[in-house]
């Protein structure tokens, strides 16, 4: 799925079927089809955004940054100078999280 506030273009997220708050809680066939899930479509995001690389990211819980109590990977394709220090991305990941957190506690209070 499309990420709903991506740090880079093709920003996206790949989750299992089956709601699983923590990654520790998936089958060990859940776990295989989610790498192998994200493996396939960041080989295809990758070729199509003329990528050189990846990243992928699991925040797993909540003091990981994990905002959304359902097991995802974060897939980005990278081109060089797409962020000035590599391990800012995890930071920009970080903030999205907290932002989409704030968001959904809104949205709920409007139920």
């Amino acid at each position: 799925m499309v990420n709903l506030r991506p740090l880079l273009p093709a920003h996206v997220l790949v989750c299992p079927r089956r709601l699983v708050p923590r990654f520790t809680d998936l089958t060990a066939d859940e776990t295989s089809d989610l790498w192998l899930t994200a493996q396939k479509v960041g080989s295809k995001l990758e070729t199509f955004h003329n990528a050189s690389s990846l990243t992928l990211a699991i925040q797993d819980g909540p003091q990981a940054g994990q905002t959304v109590p359902h097991v995802h990977i974060h897939i980005l394709p990278r081109k060089g100078g797409d962020f000035e220090k590599n391990d800012e991305i995890y930071d920009a990941l970080d903030e999205k999280e907290k932002e989409l957190k704030q968001k959904l506690d809104l949205d709920k209070d409007r139920g």
